[in-house]
């Protein structure tokens, strides 16, 4: 017996009594008691009740393989090579970027040092949001990746709607917002030979259902899809973000960004809006006006075009 059985019996949210679960789990009372308390290092809130036994209020969305790929269509199921879930794993990116074969998917249920853009800390609550990665190998380097995370921020939103949740927004490079509150990102990861071969690594974090403690170490404005009236499964979710995803990856080197820009412009957040780019050197001041057919922010300043590659360049609103 391990936690993960527990989990699995008490994700219904009905009360199991403590000889229930040991008769279901092969074992004693005594063992499972101590498993149970170990349900507070993964912030899940255990409801005991003498005469009762154990429960775990609301029960738990564990996400399940099986589920996500019976969801998806064959053309894109067929692309995944391998799939795991992990119940914790250091970061799912980190994960694939150093054995991750080629349409490996990875997903966790919590990440202990999971990672956002930029180095940031991506706050990783246990069976509560998406954590999901994808390894995938391309020929053409790193040309052949322009405008990637903008293409997979459209895949995101476009899934999101799909389960009925209106009003998601992108914002450059890859953000995915609700009302200027932030909703979900992506990372992307490469190794290999920036100019032939290499390995790309692609993250997708998106909150579902924050709970309340970690989410205060946040440092932003937030949303997570359950106030936004999202009611289904992260397993549906998932599967509707990975039908979109595995066969983008598939066909991009060959149409890049091009066919997806129309689509991530009519999500555009900042578009029209006086904003200013940063970096270590230097700061630009102007108002956003799209994307290129490269996936590069087009700026105007003082009436003149400038153009804004990705990296560490980071895009806020003014004032």
């Amino acid at each position: 017996m391990n936690l993960v059985d527990i989990l699995n019996v008490l994700a219904d949210g009905e009360f199991h009594s403590g000889e229930e679960l040991g008769q279901a789990m092969g074992v004693s009372r005594t063992a499972v008691w101590k498993h149970l308390h170990k349900l507070d290092e993964l912030g899940l809130e255990l409801t005991s009740v003498k005469g009762r036994g154990y429960c775990l209020a609301g029960g738990l969305d564990l996400l399940n393989q099986e589920n996500i790929l019976r969801q998806m269509e064959s053309g894109a199921a067929d692309l995944v090579s391998k799939f795991e879930i992990f119940h914790s794993i250091e970061s799912t990116n980190s994960y694939l970027l150093t054995g991750g074969d080629h349409g490996h998917v990875c997903m966790a249920e919590r990440q202990l040092a999971g990672r956002g853009r930029r180095g940031r800390n991506w706050i990783s609550p246990f069976a509560r949001n998406i954590y999901l990665s994808v390894s995938w190998t391309f020929q053409g380097g790193a040309q052949a990746l322009e405008g990637l995370s903008l293409a997979v921020g459209v895949a995101v939103a476009e899934a999101i709607a799909s389960h009925g949740v209106e009003g998601v927004q992108l914002k450059w490079p890859n953000d995915v917002l609700h009302q200027g509150r932030k909703l979900g990102g992506i990372l992307l990861e490469m190794s290999g030979d920036v100019s032939g071969e290499c390995k790309l690594v692609l993250g997708i974090g998106l909150n579902v259902d924050m709970p309340r403690e970690p989410s205060e170490e946040i440092e932003q404005a937030w949303v997570d899809l359950k106030q936004l009236g999202f009611n289904g499964s992260r397993n549906d979710l998932a599967a509707a973000i990975l039908q979109r995803v595995m066969p983008m990856l598939a066909s991009y080197d060959k149409g890049g960004f091009g066919e997806y820009r129309d689509r991530w412009q009519a999500l555009d957040a900042f578009f029209g809006q006086p904003v200013y780019v940063s970096s270590a050197q230097q700061r630009t001041e102007g108002v956003a006006n799209g994307v290129a057919e490269s996936g590069a922010l087009r700026l105007l300043v003082n009436g003149v075009e400038q153009h804004f590659s990705g990296g560490e360049v980071s895009l806020r609103l003014l004032g």
